[in-house]
């Protein structure tokens, strides 16, 4: 299965990132997303799970966090990471999708994979855009699943596996 990771839109989709979207399984947006027409628009590209982020003041407050299961992976969408207020391991989260910062990171803490893939709306704060995509070995061997504890990248920077996930980090033109 394949991801695709965006946040920040800030009411903007570029072509390039519908482009990089088209191969996805599903679309997860991880808030402030502008404008409602970002959601339709891409929901033509792939199904789409979003929440909303701080500048979305006018959807309401409802959305503000989500937990998608997904075969045997348990996601959780937010858009500020300091604004989690679960339990992770009670929840059996495996991946978080966050947004905010406009700055792609990705790390692991307690055994689950964090990931944000940046913001791919207006350039801010002299970052380049990022979006990810996550994929998501269906057919994993437990024992390689339980051995595949540390966060490897590849040379080039862009491509992180951990567990039986694998991370893509793209540029987006701007």
């Amino acid at each position: 299965m394949v991801i695709g990771l965006i946040s920040d839109t800030h009411g903007l989709i570029r072509e390039d990132v519908i482009n990089n979207l088209q191969e996805c399984d599903l679309i997860l947006h991880a808030g402030d997303i502008g404008k409602n027409a970002i959601i339709e628009k891409i929901k033509k590209v792939a199904p789409v799970e979003f929440v909303y982020g701080n500048i979305d003041k006018n959807n309401g407050r409802s959305h503000i966090d989500k937990i998608i299961r997904l075969n045997k992976t348990n996601l959780y969408l937010i858009h500020n990471i300091n604004d989690i207020k679960i339990d992770l391991i009670d929840m059996n989260i495996n991946v978080i999708v966050y947004g905010h910062s406009h700055k792609s990171k990705i790390y692991t803490k307690d055994g689950i994979l964090y990931i944000n893939p940046g913001s791919v709306g207006p350039k801010r704060f002299k970052l380049e855009p990022f979006m990810a995509k996550l994929y998501i070995k269906d057919d994993y061997d437990r024992e390689i699943y339980n051995s595949n504890t540390e966060l490897k990248v590849n040379l080039e920077g862009n491509i992180y596996e951990f567990k039986r996930y694998k991370v893509e980090f793209i540029k987006i033109d701007a």
